[in-house]
């Protein structure tokens, strides 16, 4: 599965498949899904903290430290599918309609290189 042909609808039923298998519906509560998401994200993080750009890029470009990346992204992407298919929450339509607000509060004329906040200009 690619990213240029996978679909969400597809991801949502290969992460369901996979819980139902280890009949783990019970465990995955919305509290404890955004606990995984936080969790992984952490991770995430953790690969990255008191690095430099320089240095970031180096583990991006390493074998380990590429995959070390993926996995934890992956595991991120995993709570996010699980919590928006345990909660039917179209992932496509939430982000079309942040990224419409996001529009309004961050229009392109007035913060076009700029990493402000919407109320900092």
């Amino acid at each position: 599965m690619r990213d240029i042909t996978a679909t969400v609808d597809e991801l949502k039923t290969v992460v369901r498949m996979f819980c139902e298998d280890r009949d783990w519906d019970r465990f995955h509560n919305p509290k404890d899904l955004v606990i995984g998401i936080s969790t992984e994200a952490s991770e995430l993080l953790e690969i990255f903290r008191f690095k430099d750009e320089a240095e970031c890029r180096e583990i991006l470009e390493d074998g380990k430290g590429r995959e070390a990346v993926c996995d934890e992204l992956a595991d991120v992407l995993y709570f996010v599918i699980r919590f928006a298919q345990t909660n039917e929450i179209d992932l496509s339509s939430a982000l079309e309609s942040k990224v419409c607000k996001n529009g309004n509060k961050y229009p392109a004329d007035k913060f076009k290189g700029s990493n402000k906040k919407y109320d900092e200009l």
